[in-house]
């Protein structure tokens, strides 16, 4: 049974950092690709960036491209998304899973970027 727990949001301010865990089981974790998504209140779920299953390629959405950092631990069956430079615009609950995504998704991470 897949699980993807979620962890590490909170509140900080405009330009300040944050750091996201997803700790995966239930699967071969270091067999598939891995991403973060978000969704913000009233909008779509989006894909923030991805990362290859030994983590030598990633892929970022424009708007985030040069502030974020994917990676992961696959001795662990972690994936990580450090957050620099954060906007208020970058405020959602964060989520992971695989790409292409499994069915089941966790309950999420909230972050908010605000003053």
């Amino acid at each position: 049974q897949v699980q993807l727990v979620e962890s590490g949001g909170g509140l900080v301010q405009p330009g300040g950092s944050l750091r996201l865990s997803c700790a995966a089981s239930g699967f071969s974790f270091s067999s598939y690709w891995m991403a973060w998504y978000r969704q913000a209140p009233g909008k779509e779920r989006e894909e923030v960036a991805r990362i290859s299953n030994f983590g030598d390629k990633n892929n970022y959405a424009g708007d985030v491209k040069g502030r974020f950092t994917i990676s992961r631990d696959n001795a662990k069956d972690t994936m990580y998304l450090q957050m620099n430079s954060l906007k208020p615009e970058d405020t959602a609950v964060y989520y992971c899973n695989a790409a292409p995504t499994f069915r089941s998704w966790g309950q999420g991470t909230q972050v908010t970027v605000s003053s």
